[in-house]
């Protein structure tokens, strides 16, 4: 039974772990998305779902991600250091005065940001010209659906990063921040395109191709991360790197997308002239018990 035998083994049975997640996320998202097809939902409960969504997404990346990805980036790089000391003592000192952990962490969360910043600025200019041409719901409806499918995509890469540390908490973390946000994010979809006129056989495809993002680009970023080797220092670093960039979109979409969008529902059909300021009661209840629940869910978490 050789080490690279079980490596092997190990990678196999992470690789089942994913798959059974990203189906389950397919599943998931389909099912959620065909709701709106079937029977409608209250705008209240739909912004209550988002909101605890939202909540989980900042404390899933700032509690959970954020630590992890700067622990395998810490591993990475002290194993680095721990090689140099052994070839020979000239690298010593080198090896101490350069840490490039902190400044990868911060490169990476953003870069992530930035990234679902530029992919929004785009997908709003494309609908936005769409609109301005009229007569175009197509692409209106296309850009929409890019737009989220961009989204799930960076979902994709954080859970299958989170397989690799075979942390099954903190996979399992992962997958329902995304869950939770997945669900609103694609019922969101339907109902739009709904709106937009389209007929349901097409809304099925988009729906479908927005399901399909996440658990795709997760199986494809653990297949890649693991094709290097277990404990490998580029498989450590890239899982980090790749941890830290989703970490940063998280905190994009719940910051830029979700929050001010429940802020902002009630000014534009304000009951009795006025303008609703902030969130509900509610809706801060459900935001403070989604960012705090991954806290709790990793309380006995130690390496």
């Amino acid at each position: 039974d050789t080490v690279l035998g079980r490596q092997d083994r190990g990678a196999m049975e992470g690789f089942g772990g994913v798959l059974v997640l990203s189906m389950v996320m397919l599943l998931g998202s389909y099912l959620a998305g065909s709701i709106p097809l079937f029977m409608a939902l209250s705008e209240e409960k739909l912004q209550l779902v988002s909101v605890m969504g939202a909540g989980l997404l900042v404390g899933t990346a700032l509690s959970v991600i954020i630590p992890e990805g700067m622990q395998t980036l810490n591993m990475a790089y002290s194993q680095g250091s721990h090689h140099s000391h052994q070839e020979g003592t000239e690298h010593t000192e080198h090896s101490h005065t350069e840490n490039p952990v902190p400044h990868i962490i911060g490169v990476s969360l953003v870069l992530g940001f930035l990234f679902q910043l530029i992919v929004d600025q785009v997908a709003t200019a494309m609908t936005a010209r769409a609109d301005v041409e009229g007569g175009r719901r197509g692409s209106v409806s296309w850009t929409a659906t890019l737009g989220l499918v961009v989204h799930a995509a960076a979902d994709g890469v954080a859970l299958g990063a989170a397989a690799t540390t075979n942390q099954t908490d903190v996979e399992i973390i992962v997958f329902l921040a995304i869950m939770l946000h997945k669900a609103p994010a694609s019922f969101g979809l339907v109902t739009f395109l709904l709106h937009e006129g389209l007929e349901r056989t097409r809304i099925r495809k988009h729906l479908l191709v927005f399901s399909l993002a996440a658990p795709v680009l997760a199986l494809v970023t653990y297949l890649l991360l693991t094709l290097h080797g277990h404990g490998n220092l580029d498989t450590l670093s890239a899982t980090g790197t790749a941890m830290l960039f989703s970490a940063g979109t998280f905190l994009y979409v719940a910051t830029v997308h979700v929050l001010p969008e429940v802020t902002n529902v009630g000014h534009g059909h304000s009951h009795g002239g006025e303008a609703k300021a902030g969130f509900s009661k509610s809706e801060l209840c459900m935001l403070v018990v989604g960012a705090i629940l991954p806290l709790f869910l990793t309380m006995g978490h130690h390496h």
